[in-house]
């Protein structure tokens, strides 16, 4: 597993890998830093309070997506998410390119093996070695 903070390890399921874990970049000193965690099943933002005291998560399901788009800019993107039902698209803005471009591959690649039932479950099985 990728290195992540402890709260959100309770939050993983136990057959959900992790993809990319991004901390958000900021210029200025800041307390509580948003981060996301891409995985095979689902997008996860936390969102530290309270000097980090607290800690709330929301996430977004692949079925739940409908599209996806990355707006790259001079050193940091923005990936842009469409929900299928509507709603003010799911925006992870400010971070660095590389990051930016590793999660929207994941994503992108997710969100097509999903919308895809044969796909999705052909890909989630593990090829053996022998």
């Amino acid at each position: 597993m990728q290195a992540i903070p402890d709260d959100l390890k309770g939050v993983i399921a136990p057959d959900e890998r992790i993809g990319s874990y991004i901390r958000q970049k900021i210029y200025h000193p800041r307390l509580n830093i948003d981060s996301v965690v891409i995985t095979n099943e689902r997008i996860i933002l936390r969102h530290p309070s309270a000097m980090g005291l607290l800690k709330n998560h929301t996430d977004f399901n692949y079925h739940d997506l409908s599209n996806v788009s990355l707006a790259k800019g001079i050193l940091r993107s923005t990936i842009r998410c469409t929900l299928r039902f509507g709603g003010e698209p799911l925006e992870l803005s400010g971070l660095p390119n590389t990051d930016a471009e590793r999660a929207y591959g994941i994503i992108r690649e997710r969100l097509a093996m999903h919308q895809s039932p044969t796909a999705a479950s052909a890909a989630d099985v593990l090829p053996t070695h022998q």
